[in-house]
């Protein structure tokens, strides 16, 4: 099997972004095939969603038309209200019992507004924009769609933060059966990894190459309620979706977006702050048997890996610098 090593190595899935790197900002939506099943899982302390109740296990509706993750905080949300249209414009969504279509789109946000231009934020233009350019083709990852405006370790400011970005990586599982990620890595903690060592986060100085370690900053600053205001945290999130062609139930997929997260806390260290709004959403598109269990461990294989891959392939923007120069 012939693998692109992203997200779209899931039969059937595609991803399309809108970039705006004067503003710094943007967002990533993925389309689903038909008849793919959704999970959700949201553990950081100031999430940002739409959406997401109708995911879990006793609602109602079983599938997902398309997930969009967006910049712009709270403002970011309007880009769905994009997704939605383009995708009744083409026929894709929920049938209701009285014959109605509503496209189903769950969304979560990463605040990005400290970059670049705070009062341009992702909306329904942009999100419809997103549809029109998703394809199967590799995924484009880096500062790109609800990656461009992200940073991580910004306890200080933008100086000393490093780029994030946007992340993919997939893994075969064997006779066609595939697991795979897409991250938005807008962090507060360091990026670690798969050493220990510390890939991205709070520099130590502005034009240095050595990290703070946020578990160092967190140490100093533990026994004060209010931080003072240099290393006062900022809003973050990491947001994202792992996908597969398995065939899981309702609770299953659930399952798989909770085990996901073991791939966050890899690599991301501290994860789930009340500061960040990490949430997880999982896609299946019921067509291969497989065991949840084993799909879960591997999701949170390729969510790691995803992210690692968002600070690799991460470029400088709007004065906040990535590992890459």
């Amino acid at each position: 099997m012939t693998m692109n090593q992203t997200l779209t190595d899931v039969p059937g899935i595609r991803v399309g972004h809108y970039t705006d790197l004067e503003a710094a900002t943007g967002c990533t939506v993925i389309i689903c095939p038909d008849g793919t099943g959704g999970g959700v899982d949201q553990r950081g302390g100031a999430p940002g969603t739409r959406e997401t109740d109708l995911l879990r296990p006793m609602h109602l509706v079983e599938e997902v038309s398309a997930v969009l993750l967006a910049g712009g905080s709270a403002y970011g949300l309007a880009a769905a209200d994009g997704v939605m249209h383009y995708l009744e414009e083409h026929g894709i969504g929920y049938r209701s019992r009285a014959g109605f279509l509503v496209p189903i789109v769950p969304t979560a946000i990463l605040f990005d507004l400290a970059v670049g231009k705070a009062d341009v934020r992702p909306d329904a233009a942009m999100g419809y924009a997103a549809c029109a350019a998703a394809s199967s083709d590799p995924v484009l990852q880096g500062t790109v769609g609800a990656g461009t405006g992200c940073r991580i370790g910004a306890m200080r400011d933008n100086a000393y933060a490093t780029k994030g970005g946007l992340g993919s990586a997939s893994v075969d599982l064997g006779g066609g059966l595939v697991v795979a990620a897409l991250m938005a890595v807008n962090a507060v903690g360091d990026i670690i990894d798969d050493q220990g060592r510390i890939l991205a986060g709070l520099r130590e100085t502005p034009d240095g190459e050595t990290f703070a370690g946020m578990m160092n900053v967190m140490k100093a600053t533990a026994r004060l309620v209010d931080l003072p205001a240099p290393v006062a945290p900022s809003q973050n999130t990491v947001i994202g979706v792992v996908a597969t062609n398995a065939r899981l139930t309702k609770e299953e997929t659930n399952k798989v977006a909770q085990m996901a997260h073991d791939g966050l806390a890899r690599a991301v260290r501290p994860a789930h702050t009340m500061v960040d709004g990490d949430t997880i959403f999982a896609l299946a598109t019921n067509q291969i048997p497989a065991n949840v269990s084993a799909i879960g461990a591997y999701a949170a294989e390729v969510v790691a890996e995803a992210i690692r891959n968002a600070v690799r392939t991460a470029t400088s923007l709007a004065g906040v610098r990535a590992i890459q120069g």
